[in-house]
């Protein structure tokens, strides 16, 4: 093993960038494998392109004989790009994207052969789907599955395939995707925010969720990286010891970006533009190795897509390059780990974005409507919106090295805080002309210059306002962004909705002007909401005991931060918009219990097998180097040897003591997962993981890194951080 260390060493340092040329504008090959707008106009007819626009734009049913003239032209398109086959691109509840190839290829009889795709295999398809995460959805005897086009998100060319985004459900209906529910919750917040905007604007017909993400991931090595089994197996260093030099300088933040690395950035880039995904920024993240990708924000769907094929062609880029790309949310001790800010507004079909502020008066009522009620849901929902970002490896992320802690808050900055504080004290029931006056002009009147003046951010906040838009910080970089979306689009349109029945309330029952009955509402939101806001340090213990006071979760791990999702709160939240039925969120509860334990068995393994096969050994012969070298000046010096074999002796202690301790703990690990591997319910068994299994990492990780101190550099058999982090 320490001559794979060594071989890695060698070979990355052989490393030359990859020349990557760029013979066209971005703005020319944007878009050019993907079957947009433009290329339907081309392939279709105008019976079928009508079709496709109005199943987009207004949720309309395709029928079945126009999806044969639309599968037509889209293998027409297709087979123009060089695809050969055709795959339903689907992402089910394993993390990561699906796909099953079939040939566009038929035999026809009589030796002939043609190119054949029908509306059939455009709109449905039965993938054998016996070995996805179903959550006792299914029997095993029930193992179809069935994928079906989700006309939203345009097919795409990817290599010699025609990728068509669908939706992934049961024979008996129930969701078995993040696309499924996610599409959903964005109708239950078009029609809740449709119905808020008529208050300010007649014309407003459909309102669309946007998302911007932003992709933090390493660059590591690929040999490097291969010389690491802890790094192959979970996707992260599992021990290791800090290097001299890590981030403390903050030297590598916006830095110079590498060679190696930016031509891999120009490559990948190139790859995101033929596929259509927006990628405007790159840079440098705060930890060595550590970069961040980040997109123009799209629609939700489309964004979720983009970022789900995203971490798909990383990876096959990188390989190109030599890297292996890490998405672990704290794949390094002691450095920043990787998350995935989700950035979130609301925007209409006139071109309005509802988190914005505007020019007038009515405008910024409007941005204050949606604003205190999207404080309001994330106030009623913390505990849900915790569970959806709720993982075994972001629970590594949490609360250390700027990422947000799990305690959800929001911060909204101090000019903001004082609007808020104004408005708290309107006045009960109708307004006299001068409150209204003074209200308009003076408070909501100010809200454009007070946001040019905002205050910084908080980068210990895990759900921030920036302007015009709100920044959910804590999600996972590895996270798929469907489920933190599903679950704030879905806990911010319950809010509308009743925000709306007690504005209607005050209008017809207490015979409040429509701007009267906003204010009484949104100032009674103010106070209720105040225990979620906070403007102060995440981080500190004061923070902790002050969050306990006002009530707020802090679930840190994912059995605890997990059961919210099947509390009756959430339950009745996704069946009363019709998100999620009471099934599928018990489903969705038990398929990721299910996946924290097995991460958690998989590290233990890994730890195990590391620690006592490499580490141990590796010490072990250390050891016997220096009890032959203590021997040598025994026979050379007689009684007195101990004189010159003082601080070999002391080092030989040492080793024994770090030996022992390690094979103790992998002792109680491996016991410890034993008795937790016999408890049958998934709750109690998470619970044993989380709390008698994974402990003993720690303890275990402190002994080797320990013994990387102590044994010669040469005999130690894995790379270590100081040759992953700066090796470039």
């Amino acid at each position: 093993m320490s001559t794979l260390r060594f071989h890695a060493i060698k070979e990355s340092m052989t490393r030359k960038p990859i020349f990557i040329e760029e013979k066209e504008r971005r703005s020319s090959i944007f878009g050019s494998n993907v079957f947009n707008e433009a290329s339907m106009r081309q392939y279709l007819t105008k019976e079928a392109y009508k079709s496709v626009m109005d199943a987009v734009q207004y949720g309309t049913k395709i029928d079945r004989i126009v999806a044969d003239h639309i599968s037509t032209g889209m293998k027409e398109w297709a087979i123009s790009k060089g695809a050969t086959h055709y795959t339903h691109w689907f992402q089910p509840l394993t993390g990561a994207t699906a796909e099953k190839h079939d040939a566009f290829f038929e035999t026809i009889g009589n030796g002939l052969a043609i190119e054949k795709f029908g509306g059939s295999q455009l709109v449905q398809q039965e993938p054998d789907a016996s070995s996805f995460p179903n959550g006792g959805i299914r029997n095993t005897f029930e193992a179809r599955g069935y994928t079906a086009w989700d006309p939203t998100s345009p097919a795409f060319v990817y290599g010699t395939t025609l990728c068509i985004p669908t939706v992934f459900v049961a024979y008996t209906g129930e969701a078995l995707d993040y696309k499924t529910p996610l599409l959903r919750a964005l109708q239950a917040i078009d029609t809740a925010a449709v119905a808020v905007c008529k208050y300010f604007d007649k014309n407003v017909k459909k309102v669309n969720a946007s998302l911007g993400w932003e992709q933090e991931y390493f660059l590591i090595d690929r040999a490097l990286a291969s010389a690491r089994p802890d790094i192959v197996l979970t996707g992260r260093t599992m021990l290791g010891h800090s290097p001299a030099k890590g981030q403390q300088l903050d030297d590598h933040y916006f830095g110079t970006i590498p060679a190696r690395a930016m031509s891999y950035m120009r490559d990948l880039e190139t790859e995101c533009m033929l596929l259509g995904i927006p990628v405007k920024t790159r840079h440098n993240e705060v930890a060595p190795n550590q970069f961040e990708l980040a997109p123009i924000f799209d629609e939700a769907n489309l964004a979720v897509d983009h970022n789900s094929l995203l971490m798909d062609i990383m990876d096959r880029v990188a390989e190109r390059h030599n890297f292996r790309v890490l998405f672990h949310e704290k794949p390094f001790a002691g450095v920043n780990g990787s998350g995935k800010h989700n950035n979130w507004s609301l925007s209409t079909d006139t071109g309005v974005n509802l988190l914005s502020p505007g020019k007038t008066p009515m405008s910024n009522l409007q941005f204050l409507t949606f604003f205190i009620n999207t404080i309001k849901a994330v106030n009623e929902y913390e505990e849900l919106l915790r569970a959806a970002i709720a993982s075994a490896s972001n629970d590594h992320r949490l609360g250390a090295n700027e990422a947000p802690p799990a305690i959800i808050s929001v911060f909204i900055g101090e000019q903001l805080t004082k609007v808020l504080n104004e408005l708290e004290n309107v006045t009960d029931g109708k307004l006299s002309p001068e409150e209204k006056t003074d209200l308009k002009l003076n408070v909501v009147g100010k809200i454009p210059d007070v946001l040019l003046d905002n205050t910084d951010r908080n980068r210990t906040s895990p759900f921030a306002f920036t302007g015009n838009k709100f920044e959910f910080r804590a999600v996972g970089s590895k996270a798929n962004c469907a489920n933190p979306m599903t679950v704030l689009n879905s806990i911010v349109a319950k809010q509308l909705m009743d925000f709306k029945v007690e504005v209607d309330t005050l209008i017809d029952k207490k015979g409040l002007k429509k701007d009267e009955a906003v204010f009484n509402v949104l100032r009674e939101y103010i106070k209720k909401s105040k225990n979620i806001l906070f403007e102060g340090n995440g981080y500190s213990d004061a923070w902790e005991k002050e969050a306990k006071k006002r009530g707020l979760s802090n679930n840190k791990t994912t059995p605890e931060a997990l059961k919210a999702k099947i509390s009756k709160k959430a339950l009745q939240l996704f069946e009363e918009l019709g998100v999620m039925n009471k099934i599928e969120s018990e489903a969705r509860y038990e398929i990721e219990m299910e996946e924290y334990v097995l991460r958690i068995q998989i590290e233990g393994r890994v730890l195990g097998d590391i620690a006592r096969n490499h580490i141990v050994p590796t010490a072990v012969k250390y050891q016997n180097i220096l009890i032959e070298n203590v021997k040598g000046l025994k026979e050379i010096y007689g009684a007195s040897f101990k004189n010159f074999a003082k601080e070999q002796l002391i080092l030989i202690e040492e080793i024994s003591s770090h030996i022992e301790s390690i094979n103790s703990n992998v002792t109680k690990m491996t016991d410890a997962r034993k008795a937790s591997n016999k408890i049958e319910n998934i709750e109690k068994k998470a619970h044993a993981y989380s709390f008698d299994v994974r402990p003993l990492f720690d303890d275990i990780r402190y002994h080797c890194d320990k013994l990387e101190l102590l044994v010669d550099d040469e005999l130690w058999p894995l790379a270590k951080y100081r040759e992953l982090l700066f090796t470039k």
